[in-house]
């Protein structure tokens, strides 16, 4: 039994040691991924409070544009068909600032943001009301640096 731990353990001492260098090469990190990116964030019915979630999709999203030339941050804010339209409208332009103010939060690298609202416009549809309009779409045009 004794013999088992023995060996068992110089296997493993032997399997680390290859894991201990990289044979004279260095460890290289990939570089961003700096390609377009969208975020969709969801809001709870009739707020435009950031969701722990939205803030993190955020931060992640914001953390990842790092090191990119962020050439435009298009917002879009939507809402869905529940309510009068006019407050829709105003429901999703209060999103579309909440989420804007957040990434500039968060240090997002200096870029154009454009902001939109649209409101319910196109929340309903012939198959009825879609309930996943009360979000924000955040789509990240950037590039790698030159």
């Amino acid at each position: 039994m004794k013999a088992i731990g023995i060996l068992a353990s110089m296997a493993l001492a032997a399997a680390l040691s290859g894991c201990a260098g990289l044979g004279g090469r260095e460890l290289v990190e990939a570089p961003p991924r700096c390609v377009e990116t969208a975020v969709p964030v969801y809001f709870e019915p009739g707020s435009h409070d950031l969701t722990d979630e939205g803030r993190t999709l955020l931060a992640q999203a914001a953390s990842e544009a790092r090191g990119c030339l962020i050439d435009r941050v298009v917002v879009v804010g939507l809402a869905d068909a529940a309510g009068e339209p006019a407050a829709n409208l105003e429901l999703s332009k209060r999103r579309a600032h909440a989420v804007t103010a957040t990434l500039a939060a968060l240090g997002l690298p200096a870029a154009e943001f454009r902001l939109s609202a649209s409101g319910d416009q196109g929340a309903v549809t012939d198959a009825g009301a879609e309930p996943l309009r009360r979000r924000v779409d955040v789509i990240l045009q950037m590039r790698p640096r030159p």
